[in-house]
Parts: structure tokens; C-alpha cells; sequence
């Protein structure tokens, strides 16, 4: 994998989102890495990866069991949550996460958060 360019991985059921997320993470200059769900990114593994983009409605495990998760064993590694849903129903839940954007989301606005999250964790938190 290029490491001269920050690994963003995507988790989301639905083909069309990863397309359209790989085409603006890769035209902005990072590796897109997409999966289509928790259990496959697991699977792959997460130690190569700069930062996560996951839907929180998923089959199987949800994005906020994937944070979890991948909190524990990558307690650094910056996450986003998004999702369909018009209403966050808990708001807790999505706490202790780096961005939270709801579906459509604004292309300018997530770039602009995923740089901002490199440029935290460059300087150390």
C-alpha cells in the first residue's frame, strides 16, 4: 500500500456511497480503502489505516460497534461516523467520535474534517 499518501477506510452496505466516497477521497489525495461491512474491515485489519469513515446503520455489526471496537485496539485512529437518519436517536452514542455527518453529506465540509483530524493527530492529539 502507498504510505505517502494517509489510508482513509469507508464501512458502508451501500455500493453506491463507496463508490462516490472512493472517487472524492482519491481525487483529494488519499488511498481510499472501502469495505461493505464491520466484519470485512476486521478482517483486513486495521493497522495500516489513518482514519475511518463508517455508517452507523449496517447489517450485522453497526458503526457504533465498529467504533468501539476499533477504539480498543486503535485508540488513536480518528473516526466518522455517518448516516442516513434525519435523527440522531443517541446522541451519547455518538460521543467520542471525530466527525458525525448525516447522508447527503457536504463533500467540502468531510475533507475539510478529515484534514483537520490528520493535522490533530500529527501534532499529537
Amino acid at each position: 500500500m502507498d504510505k505517502t499518501r494517509p489510508t482513509v477506510a469507508v464501512v458502508d452496505d451501500d455500493p453506491r456511497l463507496l463508490e462516490s466516497l472512493e472517487e472524492l477521497l482519491e481525487s483529494a489525495g488519499y488511498a481510499a480503502c472501502c469495505l461493505r461491512s464491520a466484519e470485512h474491515l476486521l478482517a483486513r485489519g486495521l493497522a495500516d489505516l489513518d482514519l475511518l469513515i463508517t455508517d452507523i446503520g449496517m447489517p450485522g455489526m453497526n458503526g457504533f460497534e465498529l467504533r468501539d471496537i476499533v477504539n480498543k485496539e486503535r485508540p488513536e485512529l480518528p473516526v466518522f461516523l455517518v448516516t442516513g437518519r434525519h435523527e440522531i436517536g443517541d446522541q451519547r452514542r455518538a460521543k467520542g467520535v471525530d466527525g458525525l455527518f448525516r447522508k447527503p453529506f457536504d463533500a467540502p465540509a468531510l475533507l475539510n474534517a478529515i484534514g483537520e483530524a490528520f493535522q490533530k493527530s500529527t501534532k499529537g492529539g
